[in-house]
């Protein structure tokens, strides 16, 4: 990204992986190649998410396997958090467990209450290769463990238990988006 430039005016907005896609239930790898084709990645995910109005936005939300995410989220007092992590790891996570509306840019129109502890720290590195960390409380620190989740081969839903997981997962199947109804890996740890 160019320095003043608004992230995404450069990039292209790409379709988004649903769930049932196996790419969204697969660990993404390292990125390795801190070139260009990361910085137009990071543009493109940034596109991607505005134009669907979301908050975060995970590479294999767009298809692309590798360890970045970015987010334009705010926390519980308002206060934006913007930018990106490429190779994140979650290195804290505490405070209260706290169960609160979480949805999905690949479950969309979907929303179960789900249990997220309260702050989260994730630590990686920007497409320059600096070392970056991002702390967030409250909405963003829930922001922070969704991506970091994605990364990882999971979705919220593979947080739920019970009737709220059945109903997201019923929800799913009858969603004008889905293309074969529940996925086989969400019935198995139904």
């Amino acid at each position: 990204m160019r320095h003043g430039s608004i992230p995404g005016s450069h990039g292209r907005v790409r379709p988004l992986s649903l769930l049932g896609d196996p790419v969204l239930h697969a660990p993404c790898e390292e990125v390795r190649d801190f070139g260009p084709e990361l910085a137009a990645l990071v543009e493109d995910l940034f596109a991607t998410m505005y134009a669907a109005r979301g908050v975060g936005l995970a590479a294999n939300q767009i298809g692309e396997p590798v360890r970045v995410f970015v987010y334009d989220c705010p926390d519980d007092e308002d206060e934006r958090h913007l930018g990106h992590v490429v190779n994140p790891r979650l290195v804290e996570s505490g405070g209260p467990v706290v169960r609160g509306p979480e949805g999905c840019l690949s479950l969309p129109g979907l929303e179960a209450g789900t249990e997220r502890h309260d702050e989260a720290v994730v630590a990686g590195f920007t497409v320059a290769g600096e070392p970056v960390t991002a702390r967030g409380t409250g909405f963003f620190a829930r922001c922070l463990q969704h991506e970091c989740d994605h990364l990882e081969g999971g979705l919220y839903v593979d947080r739920l238990t019970g009737w709220r997981r059945r109903r997201v997962l019923r929800q799913a199947s009858r969603a004008s988006w889905s293309r074969t109804g529940t996925p086989k890996r969400a019935r198995d740890r139904g």
